[in-house]
């Protein structure tokens, strides 16, 4: 499955986000790269962020290569995906204010959207196509930034994505193999310093780059037939149930569902985050990545067996999660939080 060159991309992942977080991690009181903690966090203390750059520099430079290489669709995954980098590492350097913020987050998907789409005959269906695709991938940016609170889940997140479809398609060909397996090395470069208790967080230029770039990755193995997207969905679903389930709690309760924490007042209502006040971070993480394996690759692997089930499989990968966000009562204040 893994060839030499397939093990080549994941090794230069792993060492580019070795030392380019190291890096980071060293300029953090040069950049002012720290930040304090609050109601919703889990640190205790001020912590160094933005060390997404580790796997974010990695996959642009990689992008730009595909560009040269005349990859047709590398051109504005580039464009989208070193814009939001520079815009979501402003906001961990100096802050940004939250329209301007998602006003470009809109732009950018936008562009990768538009890029990812093949021209069609019917000019009104690809723009319907390509505004529900831009609206899913929006999402996912932000859905990833709002899960981002336990330290290593982001991160284990993505490396079991990756690996996932690696594994389910005993290998995938072309650039967005390569850019799964560099994607994957990384991922667990960073990994060595985000482990609970994390060194340095990934901040918004490391959460919502993997929002996007995951996205992209599994829009373009369903386009591309090499997955069905309920195998991708199941293999995202820890991120993307537990944030849409919270926001629909949030709505029908009649809270405000708009800021980056879903309670309000901020207090730690995700349900990783219940779980990690009473089990501790190292507990939840290896809780996710045995779930993970041993429940959600399984049901993955079953949308290949019988994919006219797959709305089953997709059922049965989240509802463990929604038992576990009823019982913990996620998204909703503790009755001593008032």
């Amino acid at each position: 499955m893994a060839s030499a060159a397939a093990l080549s991309y994941l090794a230069a992942g792993f060492v580019g986000a070795v030392i380019l977080v190291y890096f980071v991690l060293k300029s953090t009181h040069a950049w002012n790269l720290l930040t304090s903690a609050n109601a919703r966090s889990l640190h205790g203390s001020a912590t160094p962020t933005a060390g997404g750059i580790g796997f974010a520099i990695p996959v642009i430079v990689y992008l730009y290569l595909l560009v040269e290489e005349g990859v047709a669709s590398a051109g504005g995954l580039l464009i989208g995906c070193s814009a939001l980098a520079a815009v979501t590492l402003w906001d961990d350097l100096k802050g940004l204010n939250p329209s301007f913020r998602l006003a470009c987050q809109v732009v950018v998907v936008a562009v990768v959207a538009w890029s990812l789409q093949p021209p069609s005959t019917d000019s009104q269906w690809h723009w319907l196509v390509t505004l529900g695709v831009g609206a899913a991938m929006l999402w996912h940016v932000h859905l990833f930034t709002f899960m981002d609170g336990v330290d290593g889940m982001a991160a284990v997140q993505c490396l079991f994505f990756c690996t996932g479809v690696q594994v389910l398609t005993l290998g995938i060909p072309g650039w967005v193999g390569d850019l799964t397996w560099l994607l994957a090395g990384a991922a667990l470069g960073f990994l060595i310093y985000n482990w609970p208790p994390a060194k340095i967080f990934m901040g918004s230029v490391g959460s919502a780059f993997l929002g996007l770039l995951l996205a992209v990755l599994s829009l373009q193995l369903w386009h591309s037939e090499q997955l069905p997207l309920a195998t991708c969905l199941i293999l995202l679903a820890g991120f993307w149930f537990n944030a849409t389930y919270e926001v629909c709690v949030r709505m029908l309760s009649g809270q405000g569902f708009t800021q980056a924490c879903l309670c309000n007042p901020p207090r730690r209502c995700h349900l990783y985050q219940r779980m990690a006040e009473r089990k501790g971070q190292v507990w939840t993480v290896v809780a996710y990545v045995v779930f993970s394996v041993c429940w959600l690759m399984p049901l993955s692997w079953l949308t290949l067996l019988y994919a006219q089930l797959d709305l089953l499989w997709l059922v049965l990968a989240v509802l463990p999660m929604g038992i576990a966000a009823r019982i913990l009562n996620a998204g909703m204040p503790t009755p001593d939080e008032g």
